[in-house]
């Protein structure tokens, strides 16, 4: 078999580990809440915790594969999430869980902000949305079965096995990047490492996505978010300052002029607002809006990632062969279909429109991604492809905290101004701002499909290879 999927492999294995890890977490965190005798606010920042290190680190490490190689990145933030895994599983309190959550984080950031990376030197323009369609197919399995694997582990072997799962698993796969993973001989390193502004920019978002995470619950309004909001503009503005004064930015500002990748980033930030609010809203609306069990809610909620991981292939295939900007507003506006039709669901709304309703989102999501993300790589040369990398997951990252903080904000607002108001009734509002993030998403895609930005779009050009552009160090 030849030697690049062999590199899917051993990157989908990744990509598949932690989305499995954060949909198995999600469905244990009651009974570890059991477990320690916590409140629910001390738990969840177990996850919050989680989000938070990765979203802010991701261009970090992207920067750092390029200077010092994708694969030494990449399996040493494997190793680091494998070990963060066994801590977690040995944790001997909620404080401790938290931490030991940071750490499996930071190996996660560092997997996210290369894998990316690593398909896109070793597959050819050709073949590259086919490449990030699988490995899309792997992050939505993982979507898919982490409710059913995590609630069999804790009710068979207790919550740890959740976490004690990844370290065999974790290192099978660790073994094989370190096998299969091509080492590239590197060039001289003369580019420095951009400390100031790594240091603003994951200040700076760090206080950003605190506000947004837990504006609704301090208070939009309370000090603590004005604070931490002031504080982010302020550093933020600051590393902007740096970056485009730096003769080696951690961020290449000059990507965003190339029309493909800017408008890609801009409709995957929206793509993820939207997903990111069904996420969240859906299993309220199930369980507490519509008394359903959590195992009936699980299976309702998996109809979305399966459907996913069915189109994402599809899509990317497709897209290596178009012009990558039409199947990813097609995507679009399926799924701000399927997010207008969730926008009507209320207290006796049959199950089955919610699940076709559901299958649409996940359809739309499967066609938009693949074709994004294999543009956006594509816009970057080879010595900026970590950085694109980090950029894509920060866009994800971004665009999920927006969505649960903009749905949670609607969904209290709502409920406050109408005491009477069924929860079930609640979530409509909020579906249809997400409504109204896909269409905005669909129309950067369509930005991205002109004329002229396609024509900088080296997804639709076959001829342009990547290997015609500067090559990156790599170990």
């Amino acid at each position: 078999m030849d030697r690049k999927w062999w590199v899917l492999l051993s990157v989908g294995t990744g990509t598949f580990m932690s989305a499995l890890d954060s949909s198995i977490v999600n469905t244990v965190l009651p009974v570890i809440q059991r477990n320690f005798g916590c409140d629910v606010a001390q738990v969840q920042w177990a996850v919050t915790v989680y989000l938070l290190t990765i979203s802010v680190l991701l261009l970090s490490f992207g920067r750092l594969g390029d200077l010092r190689g994708h694969k030494l990145v990449y399996t040493s933030g494997f190793g680091l999430f494998v070990i963060g895994s066994a801590l977690c599983g040995a944790a001997p309190s909620v404080g401790g869980l938290v931490l030991f959550r940071g750490v499996q984080a930071l190996g996660a950031a560092m997997v996210f902000a290369t894998g990316p990376a690593l398909l896109t030197m070793n597959f050819p323009a050709r073949q590259r949305g086919q490449a990030m369609g699988m490995q899309a197919t792997m992050t939505y399995l993982g979507l898919a079965s982490g409710p059913a694997i995590g609630g069999w582990l804790a009710h068979a072997f207790g919550w740890r096995a959740a976490f004690y799962v990844n370290v065999p698993v974790g290192a099978v796969a660790l073994a094989c990047g370190a096998c299969f993973i091509p080492s590239r001989r590197r060039a001289e390193l003369t580019e420095p490492f951009d400390y100031l502004g790594a240091v603003s920019f994951t200040a700076g978002l760090i206080a950003l996505l605190l506000a947004l995470n837990q504006g609704h619950e301090w208070g939009w309004r309370s000090t603590p978010i004005v604070s931490l909001t002031a504080i982010s503009v302020l550093l933020l503005a600051l590393f902007l300052h740096v970056e485009r004064r730096s003769r080696h930015p951690m961020l290449d500002l000059s990507l965003f002029r190339n029309r493909v990748f800017s408008a890609s980033v801009t409709a995957a930030v929206f793509n993820y607002i939207c997903t990111a609010t069904i996420a969240f809203l859906l299993p309220f609306y199930l369980v507490r809006g519509r008394g359903m069990d959590t195992a009936t809610a699980g299976i309702l909620l998996s109809v979305q990632p399966l459907v996913m991981a069915v189109a994402a292939p599809i899509s990317g295939t497709i897209s290596d062969r178009v012009r990558s900007g039409v199947p990813s507003a097609i995507g679009m506006g399926i799924l701000a279909g399927g997010a207008l039709l969730l926008s009507f669901i209320g207290p006796k709304t049959p199950c089955s429109y919610v699940v076709a309703a559901c299958s649409l989102t996940g359809l739309g999501t499967g066609v938009f991604i693949s074709p994004n993300n294999s543009a956006l790589m594509g816009a970057a040369p080879r010595n900026r492809q970590g950085i694109a990398a980090g950029v894509m997951a920060t866009a994800r990252n971004v665009g999920m905290v927006l969505g649960v903080g903009l749905s949670g904000a609607v969904l209290t607002t709502m409920l406050a101004l109408d005491p009477a108001c069924k929860l079930a009734n609640a979530v409509g509002p909020a579906l249809a701002v997400a409504t109204v993030a896909a269409v905005f998403g669909g129309l950067a895609s369509l930005v991205r499909s002109s004329r002229n930005g396609e024509a900088a779009d080296p997804a639709s050009n076959p001829a342009r290879h990547l290997e015609n552009q500067p090559r990156s160090p790599d170990a």
